[in-house]
């Protein structure tokens, strides 16, 4: 009987050495670390920096207008003077220029929530890290599989739970690291967080950040399980990467998109991760569009987690 227990390693063991291997992978490969970091930064220096939206709404970009100058007869005055009133062009110029000041940072504040492009698209940057990140367990799986390695670990007592797992798992920590250097890094940039955060909101931030990693990594190894191509997950990542991140808030408020493109952001996983990460880091915290946020994130990541238990065991042989 305790032969059969040594020959038999527990879950949480074979989790536990997969994981560590999956991590080592990881880590020998500084330039892949590099390049998911870079993406999303490039991304959030120059997108994010470039949209200027408050100059867009403000009178500086009529600059380029001359503003004439306004005769008034004296006639029309009250009371009536002799000759004519001459208003410069440049001192209504003036005028306006000062009475429209702030309106850039009045329509961002009642469109975006924020006062800055930046800061809303910066937040937005950490859902697409996930994503990226995410994307590769597909490919490690259809590593393994050409490799050998995959057949050698299934020919051990090791559950492939542990197997799927330990994919998951090393994508959900290599997910929740380089979110924290991309908001270090946003924070460098010029991020504006909101007064209310505090160092205990990136508790909320890695939990929401673990849901997401949860559902969408086991979807990608779902639909790489049974292959030995590499274009297959590719193909995939190219089908279903750039709907997950324009049909959401990661770019643009959902409120302000045509109305069949709010239907779908409204069931993107994206949607309620970005807005999750955004209540916590620049936005006062609103209890209960955080319970909304998590309680969807929490049924994606436990229904395709399942999905991706249940083909394991149908799909992962040799």
């Amino acid at each position: 009987m305790s032969e059969t227990n040594n020959c038999s390693p527990s879950l949480l063991r074979g989790l536990w050495a997969l994981t560590v291997r999956e991590l080592k992978k990881w880590l020998k490969d500084p330039v892949m670390v590099l390049m998911l970091v870079l993406q999303p930064l490039i991304w959030m220096g120059l997108l994010g920096k470039s949209m200027n939206l408050n100059a867009i709404f403000s009178i500086n970009s009529f600059s380029y207008l001359e503003m004439p100058d306004i005769y008034i007869p004296g006639s029309l005055l009250k009371p009536p003077v002799s000759g004519t009133l001459v208003i410069p062009g440049s001192l209504i110029a003036q005028q306006l220029q000062q009475m429209f000041s702030d309106v850039g940072a009045r329509i961002m504040q009642a469109s975006f929530g924020v006062t800055d492009y930046f800061s809303y698209m910066a937040v937005g940057m950490v859902s697409m890290i996930v994503v990226m990140t995410t994307m590769f367990t597909g490919f490690s799986i259809v590593w393994d599989r050409r490799l050998g390695f995959l057949n050698k670990i299934i020919s051990t007592p090791v559950s492939r739970a542990a197997i799927i797992f330990s994919k998951i798992l090393n994508a959900t920590l290599r997910a929740v690291f380089q979110a924290t250097v991309i908001l270090a890094l946003a924070y460098l940039l010029g991020l504006q967080l909101s007064p209310k955060f505090t160092p205990f909101n990136l508790l909320g931030i890695y939990a929401a950040i673990f849901l997401v990693s949860v559902g969408l990594s086991s979807i990608f190894i779902a639909f790489s399980l049974r292959t030995t191509r590499m274009e297959r997950p590719m193909q995939i990542i190219n089908l279903i990467m750039m709907p997950l991140m324009f049909a959401s808030n990661i770019f643009f408020p959902i409120s302000l998109m045509p109305d069949w493109m709010q239907a779908v952001a409204k069931v993107n996983p994206l949607s309620y991760l970005t807005d999750a990460v955004r209540e916590l880091t620049i936005l006062p915290p609103d209890g209960s569009v955080l319970m909304l946020d998590f309680a969807y994130l929490g049924i994606f990541a436990v229904i395709l987690s399942a999905i991706g238990i249940v083909l394991s065991w149908k799909y992962l042989t040799k």
